[in-house]
């Protein structure tokens, strides 16, 4: 019984941070950087503006996890785009479209990711981010890429 109690509240424990961080993600590009305060997160996700110390250490600790966050929802797209893909240039296409959609090529959207660009030069979680989303990226576009070019030319382009 006390394994099922101690299940329940993992579980509780993964939706209300999940909450948090798709509040915060929602703030993040509607509002940018600056935008994104304890207050206005709590409010997005309908909580009390403790619960987010409960759940995260501060609001770096929310923004690192909302980047992460953003890079899965990128990544699943690509995912699912490349499935559908059948030549090289369909999977170079997949790769653009997953990570660059056209959906989300507003004003507010690009200044967002330009602050916390900005903010990974000085911050090295966030450099360590940025870093990831660059590897992954290379990868995948060098998977399309790499039976038709060289190494040195897929790392120019």
């Amino acid at each position: 019984m006390a394994t099922r109690t101690k299940k329940q509240r993992t579980r509780i424990e993964d939706i209300r941070r999940v909450e948090l961080i798709e509040a915060a993600h929602r703030i993040f590009l509607r509002d940018g950087l600056k935008g994104l305060t304890t207050t206005r997160i709590c409010h997005e996700a309908g909580m009390s503006q403790g619960i987010l110390t409960y759940y995260f250490k501060d609001k770096d600790q929310v923004l690192f996890e909302m980047v992460r966050y953003a890079n899965r929802v990128l990544m699943d797209a690509v995912v699912v785009n490349l499935r559908k893909a059948e030549t090289r240039w369909d999977r170079l296409t997949a790769i653009v479209d997953g990570n660059f959609p056209e959906e989300k090529f507003e004003r507010n959207t690009a200044n967002a990711w330009v602050s916390f660009y900005a903010e990974a030069a000085h911050n090295p979680r966030y450099a360590r981010l940025q870093e990831l989303f660059y590897k992954r990226l290379r990868s995948n576009i060098g998977s399309a890429l790499s039976p038709l070019w060289s190494r040195e030319e897929i790392d120019h382009f």
